[in-house]
């Protein structure tokens, strides 16, 4: 049997402090599998090869600034008014004494343990194969709702809505972490059907967004793809 993208496993990791951890989220159609939290990234690579996952989106960088100008996606977002954390060069987070860069140490973990597996995305479009990509709720969100109306203060109830409305069932999901890895997972499913758009370039990463969504949009008829029979 060929599989498709609506038949194929997904998931999602929002990255987070050591006293946080990762939660993964897996995804079947608008099913979830499986939301774990953990701070061994070698437990998140375990979980998605024992679900046969082909895609995982990473909310956390997935490359250093390379100098002294910003990563070009962030840049291409901002552009856009979808602002985020401005990633440093590894140096200047290795030498910040208040630790605030350890999450992205942690992300920097995570890639290397599931590079072996999943590799990251490392052009625009995918092609096939089992892969790793980076990408961000708060620009997932705003391609899903649009920018007028995706809100970081209501990030809580909002995306926990938007998950609801094209289908998935988040009592699984228990905290906004959860909800953004699910997004995550979302979000690699776009990625599958070729139906995502690629902020950046190879030197400063990728960061992988939903494309075709938006304002005027309803989320539920675009999503219909994802329900599985």
């Amino acid at each position: 049997m060929i599989e498709t993208p609506m038949m194929s496993v997904v998931a999602g990791i929002d990255v987070g402090g050591d006293k946080k951890g990762c939660n993964l989220v897996i995804l079947q159609g608008t099913s979830v599998l499986c939301s774990i939290n953990s701070r061994k990234p070698e437990e998140l690579v375990q979980a998605c090869v024992e679900y046969d996952v082909v895609a995982v989106g990473i909310d956390a960088p997935c490359h250093w600034r390379p100098g002294d100008g910003a990563r070009l996606a962030e840049k291409e977002l901002a552009r856009e008014r979808i602002y985020s954390f401005s990633t440093p060069t590894r140096d200047r987070a290795t030498s910040n004494a208040n630790g605030f860069y350890g999450w992205m140490f942690n992300g920097e973990r995570v890639y290397q343990a599931f590079a072996p597996t999943y590799p990251l995305l490392s052009d625009k479009d995918y092609a096939k194969g089992k892969v790793s990509f980076e990408t961000f709720p708060h620009a997932i969100t705003c391609a899903m709702l649009g920018k007028a109306v995706a809100s970081a203060k209501l990030k809580s109830t909002q995306r926990r809505k938007l998950l609801e409305r094209i289908g998935i069932d988040t009592r699984m999901l228990k905290s906004i972490d959860a909800v953004d890895a699910a997004l995550c997972a979302v979000t690699a499913r776009f990625l599958l059907e070729g139906r995502t758009y690629p902020y950046g370039d190879a030197t400063g990463g990728y960061i992988q967004v939903p494309a075709d969504v938006g304002p005027g949009t309803d989320p539920v008829m675009t999503f219909t793809s994802l329900r599985t029979n």
